[in-house]
């Protein structure tokens, strides 16, 4: 087979990436190994960067309606009962243009899937291992050789790993394996058949060592995580992956927890829940690490995994796919409709130097705000108390107060247009 772009991942990063390759006239085909859309995750959060992106690509039309913006975010401290709120309009007057909005990932997939022809998705298609053939810089070279688990091999132009945290593009290109933040993250969705009752508004649990989070989607469904410190007995009864295990065990975890966190948690669909240890990419390694070789680069979580403290995963992957689909189709546009690997090779240098300073202050960013945020609970003994009642001060009075209210500016991101192709 010979294909003048591959993408491998189905996922976000994946979809929205062969979407603006399709917006600037170029066929792509995306290698996805499950046999269906991924939905892991049920839903996400989406802020004001992801819809200006969505906006680019051509589909935030289709979500708009179903998907209202949070106005305001109430924070209550579990121990002692008190709440702060912020109003995302407020931080509007700093640059954020709207509140964010929680969506369902299966209608985010798609949405961007419909927009692609019906072959661009090559489902049950694991990528086994690549090879690059000797190095020419005439328009006809397919110098790279994509080989799947089936015995399949893809000669291509181009490769574009979006196959994410363990993703194999990276490993390839020489990119050090993510770590482990030392927490842990669950994902739901209750499902409320009679009305949930709740305000449209996103609520923030912080206890020690924890944080819950929850995000009403529409009068039925509401959205809700929790991050935690890693609790090896329990993780390891929930790494099984068995969706009653996870539901009965996060429940003895928020035992002393408002009623409302136990009420989302009971009613969540079983195939929603998902368990997973928080991983990152250190941030230098983005910075100086290789993310591209030739016409070979990453983009989404097998770029920049990050921990989901701001709720940028997403986001971000959304900003890689304009711009990485912006500098490539530059480079096709100026050559007359052709790839030209010599060319292009610059465009996706351009696209690396773009993006490696900006997501590597989201990684610091989520990292340091998932540390305040969890880590403002004293545990047993002196040294502990004191080291509590700092992070507590910083948590409550600085970052609440202060930082969180700041986020906007830094979050509202214009990842900017893609030039006009034959499609």
């Amino acid at each position: 087979m010979k294909e003048e772009i591959v993408i491998v991942g189905g996922g976000v990063a994946g979809l929205a990436t062969a979407l603006a390759l399709k917006r600037v006239g170029i066929k792509s085909l995306v290698l996805e190994k499950t046999n269906e859309l991924r939905v892991t995750g049920a839903a996400l959060t989406l802020f004001s960067n992801a819809w200006i992106a969505l906006e680019s690509l051509g589909v935030a039309h289709k979500l708009n309606s179903f998907y209202k913006p949070y106005e305001r975010v109430t924070i209550t401290n579990v121990a002692n009962g008190v709440t702060q709120e912020t109003n995302f309009h407020k931080q509007g007057e700093e640059g954020l243009a709207i509140g964010p909005r929680a969506v369902h990932r299966k209608a985010l997939l798609e949405a961007l899937l419909e927009e692609l022809p019906i072959d661009t998705v090559r489902f049950s298609s694991k990528l086994r291992s690549i090879e690059k053939t000797k190095k020419r810089h005439d328009d006809d070279s397919f110098g790279v050789i994509v080989h799947l688990e089936d015995g399949t091999m893809i000669h291509t132009k181009v490769l574009i790993g979006c196959d994410g945290v363990h993703s194999v593009v990276s490993k390839w290109l020489g990119l050090k394996d993510p770590v482990h933040s030392g927490r842990c993250g669950v994902r739901g969705l209750g499902v409320f058949p009679e009305g949930h009752g709740l305000k449209h508004e996103t609520q923030q649990f912080v206890d020690r060592g924890r944080r819950f989070g929850i995000a009403p989607i529409n009068n039925e469904d509401v959205y809700w995580f929790m991050a935690y410190q890693s609790i090896p007995n329990k993780d390891e009864e929930m790494a099984k992956g068995d969706p009653r295990v996870i539901q009965k065990t996060i429940l003895e975890i928020v035992s002393n927890s408002p009623q409302v966190v136990k009420d989302v948690i009971q009613q969540s669909e079983m195939q929603s829940l998902s368990w997973a240890p928080l991983l990152f990419r250190y941030p230098w390694d983005v910075i100086f690490g290789r993310l591209s070789e030739g016409t070979i680069t990453v983009a989404g979580d097998a770029m920049h995994p990050m921990t989901p403290d701001l709720g940028q995963g997403g986001c971000a992957s959304l900003e890689d796919a304009v711009i990485l689909g912006r500098h490539i189709g530059n480079s096709y546009i100026r050559n007359g409709g052709k790839i030209s690997q010599e060319d292009l090779e610059v465009e996706i240098e351009m696209y690396v130097k773009e993006r490696r300073w900006r997501t590597a202050g989201l990684i610091t960013a989520s990292y340091l705000s998932g540390w305040v945020q969890q880590s403002g609970s004293g545990g047993i003994g002196s040294s502990s108390v004191k080291v509590g009642w700092l992070m507590k001060f910083l948590r409550d009075s600085i970052f609440y107060k202060i930082i969180f209210r700041r986020l906007g500016r830094f979050l509202h991101y214009d990842c900017g247009k893609l030039p006009i192709g034959s499609a």
